[in-house]
């Protein structure tokens, strides 16, 4: 589990396709300290929960990560190439801060910048959710983008708005984002068993 607080943003330094080409082998520079990463901990890439089998040192700290065939099809993983930077996130300890909210690292579809407004210092952005997924996105209510924790200021059909502060804009990849970006989406876990609850009703 993980909380949408970016603590670190990696880059790609090397991928190759493994076992006939159903996965590819990631390995992702960071800051994080080496010694703090143990083989099969999970850390969030962009959204996207992968579960390190190796690190290392080399100039900079790194860990190797296996993104499968299906993580490739149904996220943002298919374009990431060597160069890609990443939001980095350490999956949540118990006792830690809890400054976002609940994030699973389960991406649920792609999103699509519609508009990118350049404000003083911030950036408003207004996206395109799949048709089964916005009915889960409100107004006032959390969203994860690229790994990020966002609060969702204005939704319209198929449409949402979000507004990046210049905080974020300085210590995650969002200040990258421009018209027609794909962006990883995950709804909140909260929105979901709402719905599901309301589709018992007595």
């Amino acid at each position: 589990m993980f909380t949408g607080i970016v603590t670190d943003v990696g880059e790609i330094v090397s991928m190759s396709p493994t076992a006939q080409g159903q996965l590819h082998r990631l390995r992702i520079a960071c800051d994080y300290d080496q010694t703090t990463i143990a083989n099969g901990a999970s850390i969030s890439c962009n959204g996207v929960c992968l579960t390190v089998v190796q690190s290392g040192v080399s100039g900079r700290t790194w860990f190797d990560v296996d993104a499968a065939a299906e993580t490739l099809r149904l996220t943002t993983a298919k374009h990431w190439t060597k160069g890609t930077r990443l939001n980095l996130e350490r999956a949540l300890k118990i006792g830690d801060e809890l400054g976002g909210h609940i994030v699973s690292g389960h991406v649920d579809g792609i999103a699509t910048i519609v508009t990118r407004k350049n404000l003083p210092d911030m950036a408003r952005f207004e996206l395109r959710a799949p048709r089964d997924l916005a009915r889960f996105i409100a107004a006032k209510g959390s969203i994860t983008l690229d790994g990020v924790s966002l609060t969702v200021n204005t939704t319209e059909d198929e449409k949402f708005s979000v507004l990046i502060i210049p905080h974020t804009l300085q210590v995650t990849i969002l200040n990258t984002w421009q018209t027609g970006s794909e962006i990883n989406l995950e709804i909140d876990v909260m929105a979901r068993y709402a719905a599901r609850l309301a589709e018992f009703k007595p």
